[in-house]
């Protein structure tokens, strides 16, 4: 079973997304439909024209959800989230761009009240095709230690 478990970070170790993600138009409407996002600055083409950025922007929270999942094979894969903070959008993100993620490790410390786990904090990056930083935040997970992780399971086959 492959990693990342907490023995594999270490402060100041930055891992990259394996692939990347161009959001569509579609994308961005059904996350900010289905969130009951109603600034239409998201889905709305006509309003969007008519604001600084001429263009629809990409919802956020939908940079934020591309972003940490895009991360999740190389950080949380086998752990949980505790918590996100200190984000900050420093560059817009339209429909049609591609968005790509690196996590660098800012703090691993074991778990006080859980053995066998440990608390990883890391600052993640969203970064466009170009190389312009879209989103910068700080996302909190506790991960298993290779000897606490689980076994996954893979039924006998029958007949």
């Amino acid at each position: 079973m492959d990693g990342p478990f907490f023995e594999d970070f270490t402060a100041g170790t930055t891992f990259r997304s394996s692939i990347g993600r161009t959001i569509t138009q579609a994308d961005n409407i059904q996350f900010s439909l289905l969130t009951n996002n109603s600034n239409e600055i998201h889905f709305n083409t006509h309003y969007a024209a008519q604001t600084e950025f001429k263009r629809p922007l990409v919802n956020s929270f939908l940079t934020l959800a591309t972003v940490a999942g895009m991360m999740v094979p190389q950080t949380s894969r086998w752990g949980f989230a505790l918590g996100v903070g200190e984000v900050t959008l420093p560059n817009p993100l339209f429909e049609g761009d591609t968005l790509y993620a690196d996590s660098e490790v800012l703090e691993a410390r074991a778990s006080r009240s859980r053995p066998g786990w440990g608390i990883v904090t890391v600052r993640q990056r969203g970064i466009k095709q170009d190389g312009t930083v879209v989103l910068i935040a700080k996302r909190t997970f506790m991960v298993p230690t290779r000897a606490n992780a689980p076994k996954p399971h893979f039924p006998e086959p029958r007949g």
